[in-house]
């Protein structure tokens, strides 16, 4: 396993493209949570929904569908462990 820092988890996951991907983060409520999904997404989107009220980027969030659940989840970059993209294994320090 490589050891990567935040900013570039960040840049790989913007990089997948759409591939699928894993990831392992501590969620807000402090439980770990296993997440596999995908970027770029745009199954139940409703053209006609309100604006998001705040922008992601700003509080390191990444948006993803969760392929398990099949709904969308937001990513904390600054809570992030691991990362598995393209049988490439990261730990995130």
């Amino acid at each position: 396993m490589t050891t990567i820092n935040t900013d570039k988890a960040k840049e790989l996951i913007r990089e997948t493209n759409g591939r699928i991907f894993s990831s392992t983060f501590i969620k807000k409520n402090g439980e770990h949570r296993l997440l596999t999904g995908r970027l770029k997404v745009t199954k139940g989107l409703k053209e006609d929904a309100k604006p998001q009220p705040y922008e992601p980027s700003k509080y390191n969030l990444v948006r993803v569908y969760d392929m398990r659940i099949n709904k969308y989840r937001m990513i904390n970059l600054d809570t992030l462990l691991t990362l598995s993209i393209n049988k490439n294994k990261y730990i995130i320090k």
